[in-house]
């Protein structure tokens, strides 16, 4: 018989699920699981990642999520006795407007709900997305089986009435046994509902963990979430919350709740064989979402006279080459037609015109705006629509390094401003297309390996000297994983010497660490544990520069959550996918170099009466030559590194192409042709 896990939580259930998506999978393909759910709590951080590696590794996903229902989403005064009461939800969506509907639920579950950290939605809000969803009764601590806990089996009856009459079909009664009384008691009464309603039961088990040996592993994760020792006592009393009270922490009752192989569950419900059957009927109602999208571009208004985004492109392009140009050659003139050419083959029209949009606004407003960086600086269209300030036939820039109809990607422009002006143009991007279609992008912050080391140890009342002596040992290198570290050879092609570029220090340190973790004192069962939790999704943040433009409104096409930091929303799926996903991200970057030269200009003429503009500072000024072969570049962008400044001192460069030239070999790998 085959069976699905359908309540699962990832190391995106922040602080509290230890599974990692791809070891999961490995696991769940293993045992010939013909699907798999996520479910992670109050979000949707992973459920992007977890479809993709779900289809890679030949097994059908099913998106859901855990919700946090309250009475009222919008309650924020509370008491001791008026606690803000949480139940848990599970819903899995059946179709694409399941998925739709469970993106907005959890969308709004930030947007109108959050308090304190739990994103909450209620039932106002589920009768009006349930549609293409289904639900079950989840686990104890839901409404149903708490109404079963606290007020009975008469009460629990009505309110298990209200999910069954909106979801009918869709609706499953799910058990788990996780050798809990509570939950005993509670799935006799469900038994009880579902012969008198006749509706089907599934098996589940609550998994926060791939395996039974994790538990320990997950306990200090939850350590870690709220802060305590692990040596704390911990509540006895069932808790479905990482709440602690005065002198006890929060943790699991035992170590059952890990993601369980087929035979484990069929010999765990052998007497309601059953309920690991119809999670089949769930799976095989679920259709196989595509969340990969082609991106929507933002609608961009255009004057009456223009029937297309097109035709306005190339009217401003050629009105922009009159001024940016004395004498249109042919050579400009057949860059511009090809240029025109292939963004109109390509369909980015509207993107140009985006971006000149509001960097042409900024300028209008006084910020100061970059000329101009990476390949973007090879368009001429771009140079004469003022989205860059360099003119790339006179510095013979290829338009093919950015645009290439041979391969069909977005465009890629990233756009510098000045500190404070930065935020005044996305405060009028947010104006022009609305504040629910303007978002920042979230990043992931997670438990790298010396991190994973400290962060472990300090639960585990490691003392500090051992904690630092052993997070000493691993390799400073960014990137360095744990896993590799402790496990891979050091010799041949997928060897630490070679792949890694670990010097003899390292290896030393590295041998070290190995021997103390064959060990069975505090050392070593802390590096065990730490390599477990290497990758554990810490918390979250925000992308440096990305900010996003939507077409409509962000939560009709992927979740957006909320945060402190910024009044903009935040994408929950980030920067690296999150154009997959059929948005369109756009890089503004504040610039340091650019608010200094600003506050020099604004200096210059309050103190000496001269008004300086900088376009028009010439590139071949003998005196500046100077300060660049002495080195005294202090300040100036890419110019500043004691490196660079040893490099000019010894090249003298003494003109704009030598600059360049150094500039674009002061990098890993050409640094040693200079």
């Amino acid at each position: 018989m085959q069976f699905s896990h359908l309540h699962v939580h990832t190391q995106y259930s922040l602080l509290d699920g230890a599974s990692d998506i791809s070891k999961m999978l490995k696991k769940a393909v293993a045992d010939n699981m013909p699907a798999c759910a996520i479910t992670d709590h109050g979000n949707m951080f992973g459920v992007f990642s977890f479809v993709a590696e779900a289809n890679k590794q030949g097994i059908k996903p099913v998106v859901g999520c855990e919700f946090y229902v309250v009475e009222d989403r919008f309650k924020r005064q509370f008491t001791k006795e008026d606690k803000d009461k949480r139940y848990h939800q599970l819903l899995l969506a059946k179709n694409a407007e399941g998925y739709r509907n469970l993106v907005k639920l959890c969308s709004l579950g930030y947007m109108d709900g959050l308090y304190g950290k739990y994103p909450r939605i209620d039932k106002e809000l589920i009768l009006k997305y349930h549609s293409g969803l289904i639900a079950t009764t989840c686990c104890l601590g839901a409404m149903v089986p708490q109404t079963i806990m606290r007020k009975g089996e008469a009460e629990a009856e009505k309110e298990f009435q209200w999910w069954f009459d909106l979801f009918g079909e869709d609706y499953y009664i799910e058990l788990q046994r996780h050798e809990l009384k509570e939950q005993d008691q509670v799935n006799e009464v469900l038994l009880r509902f579902a012969e008198k309603y006749k509706v089907k039961v599934i098996a589940s088990n609550d998994s926060h963990y791939i395996n039974e040996e994790d538990a320990n592993a997950h306990d200090i994760l939850l350590c870690i979430n709220t802060g305590e020792k692990q040596s704390t006592p911990t509540l006895k009393e069932f808790s479905d919350d990482d709440t602690s009270t005065k002198g006890k922490r929060f943790a699991f009752p035992n170590n059952q709740f890990y993601f369980k192989t087929t035979q484990q569950m069929s010999g765990l419900f052998s007497d309601i064989p059953q309920a690991i059957d119809n999670t089949n009927e769930i799976v095989s109602k679920i259709e196989n979402l595509k969340l990969k999208q082609d991106i929507l571009l933002p609608h961009f208004p255009i004057p009456p006279e223009f029937t297309s985004q097109d035709d306005f492109l190339e009217d401003l392009t050629w009105k922009g080459a009159k001024n940016r140009y004395k004498d249109i050659t042919p050579e400009v003139e057949d860059r511009l037609k090809f240029e025109l050419h292939t963004i109109r083959t390509m369909g980015f029209a509207g993107y140009f015109l985006i971006v000149a949009d509001f960097i042409n606004h900024g300028k209008d407003i006084g910020v100061f705006v970059g000329p101009g960086r990476g390949s973007a600086a090879g368009s001429v269209v771009a140079y004469c629509i003022g989205i860059t300030n360099i003119d790339p036939i006179k510095y013979n820039l290829l338009f093919e390094r950015f645009l290439n109809p041979d391969r069909k990607s977005m465009p890629d422009i990233d756009t510098d401003f000045d500190d404070a002006g930065r935020q005044k143009v996305i405060d009028y991007v947010v104006e022009k297309y609305g504040k629910n279609q303007v978002a920042q992008i979230v990043t992931y912050g997670t438990m790298a390996a010396k991190s994973s080391i400290k962060d472990v140890a300090r639960v585990m009342d490691l003392p500090l000297q051992e904690s630092n002596m052993l997070a000493k040992l691993v390799p400073d290198k960014p990137g360095t994983v744990l896993e590799r570290v402790m496990n891979a050879p050091f010799d041949g092609e997928k060897g630490l010497k070679e792949k890694e570029g670990y010097q003899s220090d390292d290896i030393e340190n590295i041998k070290k660490l190995r021997e103390i973790a064959k060990g069975n004192d505090l050392q070593a069962r802390v590096l065990k544990e730490a390599l477990i939790l290497e990758g554990s999704v810490r918390g979250t943040g925000l992308h440096a520069a990305g900010i996003i433009i939507a077409p409509k409104d962000l939560s009709e096409i992927i979740p957006v959550a909320t945060s402190k930091e910024t009044e903009l929303l935040i994408t929950q799926y980030e920067g690296s996918i999150i154009e997959d996903a059929g948005v369109i991200k756009m890089d503004f970057l504040g610039l340091k170099t650019l608010t200094i030269i600003r506050d020099a200009l604004n200096l210059i003429k309050q103190n000496h009466g001269i008004t300086i503009a900088i376009d028009e500072i010439p590139l071949d000024d003998k005196k500046t030559f100077e300060l660049y072969q002495k080195g005294e570049t202090n300040g100036t962008f890419q110019f500043e590194s004691p490196g660079m400044q040893k490099h000019l001192i010894n090249l003298k460069p003494d003109r704009f192409e030598d600059l360049i030239a150094m500039n674009a070999l002061y990098r890993p790998g050409p640094i040693a042709y200079i």
